[in-house]
């Protein structure tokens, strides 16, 4: 059932290969209290997650398919951003699924003109008892949503989410097919504009996370290397290894309970380093191909 309020809205969930996923992603979003006049775009390159998204739309109409030509995520949004209608842009993924009241939460911080850009809290669904698990809640908790509480309440610039955000589409219209961080560069680009950026920690997504290290690193390859890419002004930002360092690693330590958990900290420092010295090594220096950077993370899905 399309529940609804009163605004102009667009929601772009983009996708590929989620069919397992990509369901349960579009009901959650429009089993909500939705304005009177929105629509909900499904963008994806492959048969069985545009599948998916038919079926929903023969019960609900304002859901859409748009098919992209599988260049990415960037150049996906890029379509979105052609397609949509609504004047507040709501972006997800389809291997996510948000909370109940997730949207009017997220859209509530418009109703001032100054707010240009909301983010959403992503919360791990992930298991806190083996290490990976343990990794997602503590940079979730402890890293993002402490961070964006601090600085929100300060009126301090921060990155919103990609799990879910949203933002006025008169600010931007398009973005570069190589942002390996879309999220962060859309951020920049309407902060550089003059509008706030706003927190909606009510706005819950709920994510999993990666389960082996190896796609762990690929994830944060391409979340933390889009911040060292040119056009994204790190002064402003949150993510530098030396800030993580000062403002993180008390929290971290807090936040563990017990010898394992402890240990496990230790060892996400280690890994962080690690992930600094390959987006330094990659990014900045070698500057290597959005193509080869932007790896399938399949333990997420």
């Amino acid at each position: 059932m399309c529940a609804k309020l009163s605004r102009v809205l667009t929601i772009v969930v983009t996708a590929f290969r989620e069919e397992n996923t990509v369901g349960r992603a579009i009901n959650a979003l429009i089993g909500q209290p939705l304005p009177d006049d929105w629509e909900l775009l499904v963008v994806c390159p492959d048969d069985a997650t545009a599948a998916v998204a038919a079926a929903v739309q023969a019960e609900c109409p304002a859901v859409r398919c748009l098919r992209d030509e599988g260049r990415g995520k960037p150049a996906a949004l890029n379509l979105a951003f052609k397609e949509a209608r609504g004047d507040l842009l709501v972006l997800t993924d389809g291997d996510v699924y948000v909370g109940d009241g997730a949207v009017p939460a997220l859209l509530t911080p418009f109703a001032d003109p100054a707010v240009g850009i909301a983010s959403g809290r992503p919360v791990s669904i992930s298991p806190r008892d083996t290490m990976l698990g343990y990794w997602s809640h503590l940079l979730v908790e402890a890293g993002a949503h402490r961070q964006r509480s601090l600085r929100s309440a300060s009126g301090e610039f921060f990155e919103s989410s990609g799990y879910l955000y949203a933002f006025r589409r008169s600010l931007v219209s398009d973005i570069p097919e190589d942002s390996l961080a879309e999220d962060g560069l859309i951020s920049h680009r309407i902060a550089e504009q003059g509008f706030r950026t706003a927190y909606a920690p009510d706005a819950v997504v709920y994510v999993k996370y990666p389960s082996t290290y190896n796609d762990w690193m690929k994830q944060k390859i391409r979340s933390v290397g889009g911040y060292a890419q040119n056009y994204v002004h790190a002064a402003r930002g949150m993510r530098s290894l030396r800030r993580e360092a000062l403002d993180g690693t008390m929290a971290a330590l807090e936040f563990a309970r017990g010898p394992r958990e402890l240990w496990w900290t230790l060892l996400l420092f280690a890994a962080r380093l690690h992930v600094w010295l390959r987006v330094w090594w990659d990014v900045r220096l070698r500057k290597r191909s959005f193509a080869t950077l932007w790896q399938r993370v399949n333990s997420t899905k």
